[in-house]
């Protein structure tokens, strides 16, 4: 190892000494001749205007000369995961300057997945990757930005900057906040699921409030998003995968100070991908997408990867049918659980090698495009290469996985024509085959009072419709039922099946994306109280036992209901948006 170089290959590139990195950025855009983006807003007579509009905003001619990078910032305070975004946008502005750039900050905005959760607020959520795309595109374009540094953390903040940036196309890489360190409660490693679950217990009377008021105080301990592998972690790793963030970008723990090391290399490296012209679609290919969804299978990732990967796959221009999900399931198996599905969390991961470790094992069998340009300047080969798993009991090594299979199934049958979506790295092995009466309920809150109630039973089948895309409208999540259910010692006799969607802390037998959806007359619809569901998980099997010739006439009696919602933005939403098997996309 040489001196003053990082002796971590994983993370893309060889870091140099700081003084040796400044000369060797120093000056790269002074010497430069293309024409650059910001060119528009700068140069010439008749841009004159704009340039007192930039020394009303105190930027210099030497600023003005060089590139304009814009930051995109997801800081806030409502959002523990976003709450330290400031020290990472700071840090990544000073990576631009040092690197010859100009940076230049605005905002996008998010929403807690976990405040919002159970009420009102979580019809917000999925919506908001949308307006987070949108208004992105809005300030990149009308700014005329030479690149992006995207700088996200949580559930729709990843994957709507993803789309923006695969829409805008032009130079740009992501570094986010970081996962949150685990909790501990009476010496465990504790995660927000257990708190939600928690609160299922002292229903069931199986936990004190006293019990409950401890782990209020502690599973949460620093800023982050939350700590096990949910929607936020799982997109921040597969970036990591698509090659549009460096390596550690998923799993460097938002209170280490290698985060904000990493962010100033973000801002860097950024005017390497300006000079080159290298730009998303570049990296965000048909084979990147099927890499990442390979690493998601090794993983056990969110559900949630199912609607967004379509959707940023989308912007880029590739149709990324789920139909293949399986087939890569089929031959990719799940090396890691990490929570909710097992006791690790993603501190553990980023300690046994992180993304880059998974990656390199899975190339032991040859499953995935190494040749793929990123935004390290390297290939994914390259940046992989050496890497070390540091603990076979975080990542298992491919000859010794938790199951010969991927961590996400899609489901079919006649109750999900299109798809359904399950997690099953997260099911327990009595529920991966399972036949039971179904409990209709047409609305996440109904289902819950029963769940509550103590009316739920074991064997039972808990059907919630209405809460998909248009039903909801805005597809919430059901981590209160999923979590009621585990809380209430149900988790392994009880499925729950949705045309909504689960927050990545659901486990158990928790189907959902189930399409078409019930407000659009899907068969789950059709669904009466009683009727037996079949659950087939190894089978890629989800069936209600009612004859086609009574579901056919159930339908002809069937009528529409009116929306929810019919004013502001779930109200244009509703009208926009289309199935969950499609991603959830807005049809323009």
């Amino acid at each position: 190892m040489q001196p003053g170089r990082n002796a971590c290959p994983g993370n893309g590139q060889e870091f140099l000494p700081e003084q040796r990195l400044q000369e060797e950025w120093s000056g790269t855009f002074n010497r430069r001749t293309q024409i650059m983006r910001s060119d528009a807003v700068k140069k010439g007579v008749q841009q004159a205007p704009h340039r007192s509009l930039f020394n009303a905003l105190g930027y210099t001619q030497e600023e003005r000369e060089r590139p304009l990078i814009g930051i995109v910032s997801s800081y806030n305070e409502i959002v523990p995961g976003h709450m330290n975004l400031d020290k990472i946008v700071e840090a990544v502005k000073m990576g631009v300057a040092m690197a010859g750039g100009t940076p230049v900050v605005f905002p996008a905005i998010a929403v807690c997945d976990g405040i919002a959760m159970g009420h009102i607020g979580m019809k917000y959520s999925l919506v908001t990757r949308d307006l987070i795309a949108d208004s992105t595109e809005c300030m990149a374009m009308a700014h005329g930005f030479d690149g992006l540094v995207c700088v996200p953390n949580c559930d729709k903040n990843v994957p709507g900057l993803l789309m923006a940036a695969a829409r805008i196309n032009i130079p740009t890489i992501f570094v986010s906040g970081g996962p949150m360190l685990a909790g501990r409660v009476k010496g465990q490693k504790r995660s927000l699921s257990s708190m939600f679950e928690a609160v299922g217990s002292v229903a069931a009377g199986t936990m004190t409030m006293e019990d409950l008021a401890e782990f209020e105080e502690k599973v949460c301990p620093t800023c982050g998003s939350c700590s096990g592998m949910y929607t936020a972690n799982s997109m921040n790793c597969l970036t990591e995968a698509l090659g549009m963030g460096l390596g550690g970008n998923g799993t460097i723990p938002a209170v280490y100070s290698e985060r904000i090391r990493l962010a100033k290399h973000a801002g860097m490296q950024i005017m390497k991908l300006v000079e080159q012209e290298i730009k998303p679609r570049d990296i965000m290919t048909e084979k990147a997408f099927l890499n990442a969804l390979t690493v998601d299978m090794a993983l056990g990732c969110s559900t949630n990867s199912m609607l967004h990967l379509p959707a940023i796959a989308h912007e880029a221009g590739v149709e990324l049918n789920l139909d293949i999900a399986n087939e890569l399931s089929a031959k990719t198996p799940n090396l890691c659980h990490l929570a909710p599905a097992g006791p690790t969390y993603m501190e553990d991961l980023n300690e046994a090698g992180g993304v880059y470790a998974v990656m390199h094992e899975l190339t032991k069998k040859d499953l995935l495009y190494t040749d793929l340009p990123t935004v390290t300047g390297k290939t994914v080969g390259e940046n992989i290469s050496g890497c070390v798993n540091r603990d076979p009991e975080v990542i298992r090594p491919v000859e010794n996985p938790y199951s010969e299979t991927g961590g996400i199934a899609v489901l079919k049958g006649n109750l999900a024509p299109d798809s359904g979506v399950v997690k099953r790295s997260a099911v327990v092995p009595e529920m991966m085959v399972h036949e039971g009466p179904a409990r209709v309920f047409d609305c996440e809150e109904d289902a819950i009072e029963a769940i509550t109630g103590g009316r739920i039973k074991a064997g039972d089948v808990v059907v919630i419709r209405y809460e998909g895309p248009k039903g909801g409208p805005g597809m919430r999540e059901m981590l209160n039922p999923t979590s009621a259910i585990a809380g209430m010692g149900l988790g392994s006799s009880v499925a729950l099946i949705t045309d909504g969607r689960f927050s990545g802390a659901s486990r158990g037998a928790s189907i959902g994306h189930v399409s078409p959806e019930a407000a659009v007359g899907g068969p789950i619809a059709l669904v009466e109280e009683g009727d037996m569901i079949s659950i087939d998980i190894p089978q890629n099997r989800l069936d209600v036992k009612v004859s086609e010739e009574e579901l056919a006439a159930r339908k002809q009696k069937w009528q529409p209901r009116e929306p929810k919602v019919t004013t502001g933005y779930l109200a244009r939403y509703r009208e926009l948006v289309t199935s969950g098997n499609r991603g959830a996309i807005l049809e323009i």
